[in-house]
C-alpha cells in the first residue's frame, strides 16, 4: 500500500483508530467490521483501509483483493444469518471513502424494505447489542472461506485484528 492517509473527518477513516471489538477482520489492505451508525444485525461493512475515494480511487492491489474479500465476507454472513439474500451495496455519495455495505436481508424485511430500500432499516431496526452478538459466528465463518484462498497480493489472509497499522 503506497499511501496510508487517513482523513480526520472522514467516518470510515475513523473507523482505523476504533476498538477491535467491531472487527470481523482486518488485513493490510481491507477491514470487515460493524460501523457505529449502522449496528443493524447482520450488517457489515468493506471499507479499504486507507483513504481512496470511490472505486477509480482503489489501486491495482486493491483492486485485485476486492472480490475475494466482499466475496468471503458476504458469505460469512449469509452463513452465520441465514439470510435468503444478502446483498453487496457501493455508492459513495455521502461517504467518499471506498466502502461497501453487506447487508443480510431476513425473511421478515417486509417488501417495501427489500433491495435499495433496506437503508431504511438504519434507523428502524439499529441493534448494537445484537448486531455485535453476531460477530463472533461471522469471525469464525469468514475464517474457514478466506483460508481456502490465498489473496491476489501473496499473502495468506489475515484474521479478526491481527493486523494494525
Amino acid at each position: 500500500m503506497s499511501d496510508n492517509t487517513t482523513h480526520p473527518d472522514c467516518l470510515m477513516c475513523v473507523q482505523e483508530k476504533s476498538g477491535q471489538d467491531a472487527a470481523v477482520f482486518r488485513d493490510n489492505l481491507w477491514a470487515g467490521e460493524i460501523v457505529t451508525g449502522m449496528e443493524v444485525p447482520g450488517w457489515f461493512v468493506l471499507r479499504a483501509r486507507r483513504h481512496a475515494e470511490r472505486i477509480t480511487g482503489l489501486d491495482d492491489t486493491e483492486l485485485d483483493t476486492l472480490g475475494r474479500r466482499a466475496r468471503d465476507l458476504t458469505a460469512a454472513v449469509t452463513e452465520v444469518t441465514g439470510a435468503p439474500a444478502t446483498y453487496l451495496m457501493v455508492f459513495g455519495e455521502n461517504h467518499k471513502h471506498f466502502h461497501a455495505l453487506i447487508a443480510a436481508r431476513g425473511d421478515d424485511v417486509p417488501a417495501d424494505r427489500r433491495s435499495g430500500n433496506i437503508l431504511k432499516l438504519v434507523t428502524e431496526r439499529a441493534d448494537p447489542v445484537a448486531a455485535a452478538g453476531l460477530l463472533p459466528a461471522v469471525r469464525e465463518a469468514y475464517a474457514r472461506h478466506a483460508s481456502a484462498t490465498i489473496s491476489a497480493d501473496g499473502s495468506a489472509p489475515v484474521h479478526h485484528a491481527t493486523h494494525q497499522r
